[in-house]
């Protein structure tokens, strides 16, 4: 077993495709943007058509040894493969190369663990990683076995280093576990506060590098990172965002979204993704100047499926028109209402345009009302507090009188199926359009 490098920053790239995959050069230059934002420099890339995947090595012996020859010559440091690899054919490949090999999951955590700023963003790096590193440990330091028992029955090795590891990252994860738990509730308890001051919530979404960022602090006063790189911005965060026809609202930033994101990564970053379930409104960013936009749209929506927002409201934002040669412009649908806002965000172009959509969007789904509850309509009452829909409210012998304000979709669903309180919201809600 070779000595791990601590540290590797010449790379050769593995990229590997199938017949009839249509984005591999689009797959190519995104992988090799992901090594360059990991700090690598590349010194040659070689392709590798994979229609049965080797189970050694994953891609076929005579593609290894072209890529160990590869190494040797260019002096590389470190092998990164476009693709996920299994623990077996990660380590295979390394004893043949004699060099680091990091697979696509390892090259984002590795990003991911040189941009996390936040407290919570560290640790829920830190326990993702040691996920990954867990199914990787190999019996590969036997000189470091505790001292063999000499008693019958009690004689071979001890415990061995690759069990002592694997007891250290197990309880690792439980600690992390733990204080990553504590921060989510405290993380929490500040979303509900929002939440009970009624005060809409928008969350940026969309690809990595589509300009989310630049578009956030130009809505905003915040001051969020914003580079052209992927994963640019990791940790969640949200600004007051003011001068709506409707009245404040409250912006929260996001993750970048990729392809094929390591599952662990999503469950992960809770943090930074609960923002995009929560809100009453998506503003999906796309890069109006790139070709693909459409497919990275899926792309984006399959992964807010995967948290559980993928039936919540979306804004379409076409970012980069300066790039696109397109004019600011706003698309309605067949009701007239926003769609779509054609925007460039680094350069101010649409700002005014994207305010007007908010405006329209944020205020046309707001009930703000008073009510009349009787007292026997406690469970309601109750439903509609914890909702952070109540602004005002006054007790006596006849009921609750309340004063109304959120959103539609928040109002609608909180009968319950009680024939009494459905009747009750039907009348707060009026007449659907």
């Amino acid at each position: 077993m070779f000595d791990r490098q601590k540290k590797g920053e010449r790379a050769v790239l593995v990229l590997p495709h199938s017949r009839g995959e249509g984005d591999a050069v689009r797959r190519a230059e995104e992988f090799a943007e992901l090594a360059k934002s990991a700090g690598a420099e590349i010194l040659g890339s070689i392709a590798a058509r994979v229609e049965d995947p080797n189970p050694r090595y994953y891609i076929g012996t005579g593609k290894a040894d072209e890529v160990a020859e590869a190494a040797r010559a260019l002096e590389a440091d470190v092998v990164l493969v476009d693709h996920l690899l299994t623990p077996v054919q990660e380590r295979n490949l390394e004893k043949l190369l004699n060099i680091r090999v990091v697979d696509r999951a390892g090259l984002i955590l590795d990003i991911f663990a040189q941009r996390a700023r936040s407290h919570e963003g560290k640790l829920e790096v830190e326990l993702a990683q040691l996920k990954h590193i867990a199914t990787r440990l190999v019996r590969g330091w036997t000189h470091l076995d505790t001292q063999r028992g000499g008693a019958i029955g009690n004689r071979g090795p001890g415990e061995t280093q690759l069990e002592l590891d694997r007891r250290l990252l197990a309880e690792r994860v439980k600690m992390l576990t733990k204080r990553l738990e504590k921060v989510q509730t405290q993380r929490g308890q500040q979303r509900r506060s929002r939440m009970r001051n009624t005060v809409p919530r928008v969350a940026l979404v969309g690809y990595t590098n589509a300009g989310k960022s630049t578009l956030f602090n130009a809505l905003t006063t915040g001051d969020v990172y914003a580079a052209d790189q992927l994963f640019a911005t990791l940790d969640p965060t949200v600004r007051k965002l003011e001068d709506l026809s409707c009245g404040p609202a409250v912006l929260a930033d996001t993750v970048g979204f990729i392809r094929e994101l390591p599952h662990d990564l999503v469950a992960a970053f809770r943090g930074t993704l609960i923002e995009a379930r929560d809100a009453d409104l998506l503003l999906h960013v796309c890069d109006a100047a790139d070709d693909e936009r459409e497919r990275l749209h899926r792309v984006v929506d399959k992964v807010l499926e995967e948290i559980d927002a993928g039936d919540l409201p979306q804004l379409q934002i076409m970012n980069k028109i300066d790039l696109a040669g397109t004019e600011p412009r706003i698309d309605r649908d067949a009701e007239g209402r926003p769609q779509r806002v054609w925007l460039s965000a680094a350069r101010g172009l649409g700002i005014d345009l994207l305010r007007q959509a908010l405006g329209e969007l944020l205020g046309g789904d707001r009930v703000q009302s008073p009510l009349h509850l009787p007292l026997s309509a406690g469970r309601l009452h109750s439903r509609l507090k914890a909702a952070g829909a109540i602004v005002g409210e006054a007790v006596d012998e006849h009921g609750w009188q309340l004063d109304i304000d959120a959103p539609r979709s928040v109002l609608a669903p909180l009968s319950g199926g009680n024939a009494t309180e459905a009747e009750l919201l039907r009348e707060l809600l009026g007449p659907v359009e």
